[in-house]
């Protein structure tokens, strides 16, 4: 009797986790959304899921109190990551095949 109630939680569980899985992303862009709707859209999901949003305050360049808030998912960040170390690889990979100048 006690195994068919440990089988039952653990069916419900895993049925609970793979509706939280199978959550499409936001329907906005996450910058665009109110910190009450990301709260409310998060709410039950994995802070590491690939569709959790996350905000962080970037500087905006040329002031020194104004940042802009930026929401993305998980995955939009990694990909934003994955973008800028490509550009960064690229940008060295160009500066050691090329002079800088014309005069080298």
């Amino acid at each position: 009797m006690l195994n068919l109630v440990v089988i039952a939680v653990l069916a419900a569980a895993s049925s609970a986790e793979a509706g939280v899985a199978e959550r499409a992303p936001p329907a906005r862009a996450p910058s665009e959304m109110t910190n009450a709707e990301i709260k409310a859209y998060n709410e039950g999901l994995a802070a590491t899921h690939p569709h959790y949003i996350k905000c962080r305050k970037i500087e905006e360049i040329g002031s020194w109190v104004k940042k802009a808030r930026v929401c993305r998912t998980n995955e939009q960040w990694k990909q934003a990551w994955a973008q800028g170390n490509q550009n960064a690889r690229d940008t060295a990979e160009a500066m050691t095949r090329a002079p800088v100048n014309g005069s080298n």
